[in-house]
């Protein structure tokens, strides 16, 4: 199989670093590793290219250098965590197609523990196979987050069955929260959800400081958006952190 080197993906990649903030203690909880062409190509032109006959070798191939340039960056050393996307029909079996994820760890010195794994339903897929993987890899110390929550395929039926370190909120119910009571009660009732289930909240796509604003007023620490933070391609970046009114409301 091919996941299991990591060979046969031939267009050179390489990854931007986009940080999800914690707004109450103005620190960096983890930087997302971005698809990007070494030539310059957007996420959208590199994945594109994924086949049936290149997905195992995408997704390793991702990982490896996510973790190999956040180890150069010193990345573990300013506390965030790594956060990486993964492909779960890229996932045969859990622990064979983790191998090469580890090896560039333990080569760089990146921690497990601070790794998550993070998961787009983007596609049905087989809900018996996605938990064998959450399960092993909390089993062998990563962290695990769904990715766009409400706008997947399995949603509230996969929370009930497994509670992930995190799941982050789709960017559609943060755009324009500010103006629309409806998405603000459906955003309300889905953090006291993942409250109550021990899960971690994640707003991600804010781009106003006012969908910023009603957030905070929500109790939501955990943030990510152009408005805080850009990718920066091959580096931390910097993050502009809310403005001191906004934080004063909810303290």
């Amino acid at each position: 199989m091919g996941c299991k080197d990591g060979a046969g993906f031939d267009l050179p990649i390489t990854m931007a670093f986009q940080p999800i903030v914690n707004v109450s203690t103005q620190t960096v909880f983890a930087y997302e590793a971005l698809v990007r062409g070494k030539d310059g190509a957007g996420a959208g032109q590199v994945l594109a290219q994924i086949a049936d006959h290149n997905r195992y070798a995408f997704d390793q191939v991702c990982r490896t250098t996510a973790i190999e340039l956040a180890a150069g960056l010193d990345m573990a050393a300013t506390g965030a965590n790594l956060s990486i996307n993964f492909l779960p029909n890229a996932v045969y079996e859990p622990r064979a197609c983790i191998r090469a994820t580890l090896a560039a760890a333990m080569r760089t010195g990146f921690p497990v523990n601070k790794i998550i794994f993070e998961f787009t339903e983007s596609e049905a897929m087989d809900a018996d196979h996605i938990l064998n993987i959450l399960r092993s890899y909390r089993a062998m110390g990563f962290k695990t987050a769904i990715d766009d929550f409400g706008a997947g395929y399995a949603g509230l039926g996969l929370l009930t069955l497994f509670q992930p370190d995190i799941v982050k909120l789709d960017m559609a119910l943060i755009r324009d929260i500010d103006t629309d009571p409806v998405k603000r009660t459906i955003v309300r009732n889905t953090l006291n959800m993942l409250r109550d289930l021990g899960v971690e909240p994640v707003c991600e796509g804010i781009e106003t400081p006012a969908e910023q604003d009603v957030l905070r007023d929500l109790g939501v620490d955990l943030m990510q958006g152009y408005l805080l933070a850009r990718p920066a391609l091959e580096a931390l970046g910097l993050v502009a952190w809310p403005r001191a009114a906004s934080l004063a409301r909810t303290a």
